[in-house]
């Protein structure tokens, strides 16, 4: 059952954004990209863990440092998009970047 409440709660959140998408594209973004995922991901986490001080320190240094890569992705695509690329190839771009910033902040966060 708690699976099911979070697949829910996931979707619900991604198809708000959607919607909102069609009319206020920038609120979208806005609201893709704040911490509410975050927030829904530390609460599942929190309430799984069993040492949740030590669980819920390497979650939010992660999740904080996670911030870099995902400035990466989206400013590969904000400068893919500007010079009129495909969104498959903007895609390409932007998620190599993503993965070259998710394996520095790997290698560093071990």
């Amino acid at each position: 059952m708690q699976y099911f409440i979070k697949i829910i709660v996931s979707v619900s959140v991604i198809l708000t954004c959607t919607s909102i998408g069609k009319k206020l594209p920038s609120l979208a973004g806005l609201l893709a990209v704040m911490p509410l995922t975050g927030l829904l991901v530390m609460l599942f986490v929190y309430f799984e863990s069993e040492n949740r001080q030590a669980t819920m320190l390497e979650y939010n240094k992660g999740a904080l440092w996670g911030i870099i890569p995902s400035i990466m992705f989206f400013a590969v695509a904000f400068w893919a998009f500007k010079r009129q690329f495909s969104l498959p190839t903007v895609l390409v771009f932007s998620f190599s970047a993503w993965i070259f910033g998710a394996a520095v902040h790997q290698y560093f966060l071990k």
